[in-house]
């Protein structure tokens, strides 16, 4: 039994690139697909992260390797969560222990990592508009590679990706679309039948088939034309169940068992080699979200991500018990919410993520999960805004960014009061520059009448949220970072006076006004200078970044030799705001020294949070550096 399971282990030991395994027999795929599976949930076991994408397909990333000649045939995945399988066969097997760690293997395709990730990636349904300008470009230039974009159903809920189908039907540059169908109920079961149809319509002799038969009806008096056109629908449609994707322009095909390589391997080669087809193909394939993963616990989200686990037992080791931000905003916004029938909640497709789930739990009514839509998340709020509800809209910085003009449109020129939780803002950790919540400081703050709010524990989150519900005539943001609370228990909230920071100790010489949860390293780094030289350093709590609490900082400026301001977000943001107030009312006249320690200027790269605030010299050993530079 052992000498087996050596033997069959032997396949992927030898894999580096694709073109390893391209003179492999459909046995040695489905062996090799199954040896990756494992590979997988062995990488993922000791560093946590996400799973469940990649382990839905295997067999797809080894048959799209197998059938495509990459990296000249180019593989543009869609969001990256999938992509682990990709990379392994990819050239990076013996990195992947340092997956999504400083240095390491990025836990997304990123081009300079690899000539196999063709396009960087990290929000969604970027593929298929990133494929047809690939596809356009290589028409231009006269080569004839073939580009396939990778797109998960989930993906769909995005308009930007009918944007791009309806351009690419326009355009009709060669291309291919993987629809990777998980969850959504949205085509029939698969079954033999549908594997035997799906080869039949990706055949050269069906296209040939179609476009005599096509020629021959153009020829044909108008009203025989129209009723066979009729007839040929609603056959194709009965057999194959017609759909939203012939209407907009495309080739339908599907859909197929993305676990079958049997099926996968001859439509896929029938898809590489087709002529005569004048529109772009879409192959549906329908796979298992997390498949191969058999743990005990429950997921209702596939294992999208995972903790570190046993890989023998599959059990996840969730680590502290500790409540997170994220857990403070739910229980908060749930107590408002039973106070108020008018109080909703909106996310994008991260329903348990950003705590809107919680609500869904006790108010199902009132809780709206609307697919990976941010702009549409935001516009919605609006109407119901205008209309006299009360939306709390909770998404994640990064993923705010793509509905900026939404936000500045159709929510701020109107001074609606939506209530915007900003989860995950700052530094994320391992989740790297795509997903690091760098700017929302920055391209929020220049909004007129925005209330800007940034919490420095779970007690300011807590009186924030209460804070926001409370601003019904202007919109109000709430940013909060990914982690644990600094206490134990989470507390329940009440309103702040908007535009009031709170002084946490006053001193001499030099003060620090930190806007977030940055105020226990400007506590420490204050504790650092006493003991240094002698005296003690004025700590203030911002709690805004807008309205600025500007009598207390022209105090500080008046009292104070030396300011500096410390956040977790890009410049141009809080600092910059302070800065500019301190010059209007002239207080570098005065011989004032400031300082605004902010993001660096780049996108920061995987690490540990604690890494990335170090490398950033917004800990409180860079502010205590600071300072002494300047006293």
């Amino acid at each position: 039994m052992r000498s087996k399971k050596k033997e069959a282990a032997k396949l992927l030991d030898n894999i580096r690139y694709p073109a390893d395994f391209r003179h492999f027999n459909t046995k040695q795929l489905i062996q090799l697909a199954d040896e990756l599976r494992a590979e997988t949930i062995r990488t993922v076991s000791a560093i946590g992260g996400h799973l469940g994408a990649g382990l839905g397909v295997v067999e797809l990333t080894v048959a799209l390797h197998y059938v495509f000649d990459t990296p000249k045939d180019l593989l543009v995945w869609d969001v990256g969560h999938q992509t682990q399988p990709h990379k392994i066969i990819t050239g990076r097997k013996d990195r992947m222990k340092t997956l999504r760690q400083s240095g390491g293997v990025s836990g997304f395709p990123k081009p300079s990592e690899s000539e196999y990730d063709v396009f960087g990636v990290g929000h969604s349904s970027t593929s298929i508009s990133a494929a047809l300008g690939m596809a356009v470009a290589r028409d231009m230039k006269g080569e004839t590679h073939d580009v396939v974009a990778i797109i998960g159903d989930g993906a769909l809920s995005a308009g930007m990706a009918y944007e791009a189908m309806n351009n690419a039907a326009h355009i009709k540059s060669k291309m291919i679309v993987i629809l990777n169908d998980n969850e959504m109920s949205i085509s029939p079961a698969v079954g033999a039948m549908s594997g035997y149809l799906c080869r039949l319509m990706s055949s050269s002799s069906y296209h040939y088939i179609r476009n005599v038969a096509k020629n021959m009806l153009h020829r044909m008096p108008q009203p025989i034309e129209k009723l066979a056109k009729k007839t040929k629908r609603y056959i194709k449609d009965c057999a194959t169940g017609g759909n939203l994707f012939e209407e907009m322009g495309f080739h339908y095909i599907g859909p197929i068992n993305g676990h079958d390589m049997e099926q996968l391997i001859p439509v896929l080669q029938n898809i590489k080699h087709a002529e005569g087809i004048s529109s772009p193909i879409l192959l549906h394939v329908k796979t298992e979200k997390g498949r191969g993963f058999n743990s005990p616990e429950a997921s209702a989200e596939g294992y999208h991500a995972v903790a570190k686990f046993d890989p023998k037992t599959c059990v996840q080791n969730k680590g502290s018990s500790k409540p997170n931000y994220t857990k403070v905003f739910a229980e908060n916004l749930l107590e408002i919410a039973r106070k108020d029938e008018a109080v909703i909640g909106i996310t994008a497709a991260m329903a348990t993520s950003t705590g809107i789930g919680a609500l869904a739990a006790e108010f199902p009514q009132r809780a709206y999960d609307v697919g990976i839509a941010e702009q549409h998340a935001v516009t919605f709020a609006a109407g119901l805004a205008i209309a006299g509800v009360k939306p709390f809209v909770a998404i994640y910085s990064t993923f705010l960014q793509r509905a900026y003009d939404q936000v500045v449109h159709d929510v701020a020129i109107q001074k609606l009061p939506v209530r915007f939780i900003i989860d995950r803002a700052g530094f994320v950790g391992s989740d790297g520059e795509t997903h690091c919540g760098s700017f929302d400081i920055a391209y929020l703050i220049n909004l007129p009448d925005m209330v800007l709010m940034a919490p420095s524990d779970e007690h300011e989150l807590a009186d924030m949220v209460h804070t926001s519900y409370g601003i019904n005539d202007r919109p109000s943001a709430i940013r909060f970072p990914r982690g644990e609370i600094i206490g134990e228990k989470i507390p329940h909230g009440k309103p702040l006076e908007i535009g009031k920071a709170r002084v946490m100790q006053r001193g001499e010489k030099a003060a620090i006004i930190s806007l977030g949860t940055r105020l226990q390293d400007s506590i420490q780094a204050a504790v650092l200078l006493e003991k240094e030289y002698g005296f003690k350093v004025s700590v203030v709590d911002a709690r805004f970044a807008k309205p600025l609490d500007g009598e207390l900082i022209l105090d500080m400026a008046s009292s104070h030799n030396i300011i500096v301001t410390v956040e977790d977000g890009a410049a141009g943001g809080f600092g910059a705001a302070v800065a500019d107030m301190l010059a209007k009312n002239k207080a570098f006249d005065k011989g004032l020294k400031f300082r605004a320690l902010t993001m660096p200027d780049i996108f920061v790269e995987q690490a540990t949070q604690q890494e990335q605030y170090k490398e950033a010299a917004i800990d409180a050993e860079a502010i205590y550096k600071t300072i002494s530079m300047l006293i």
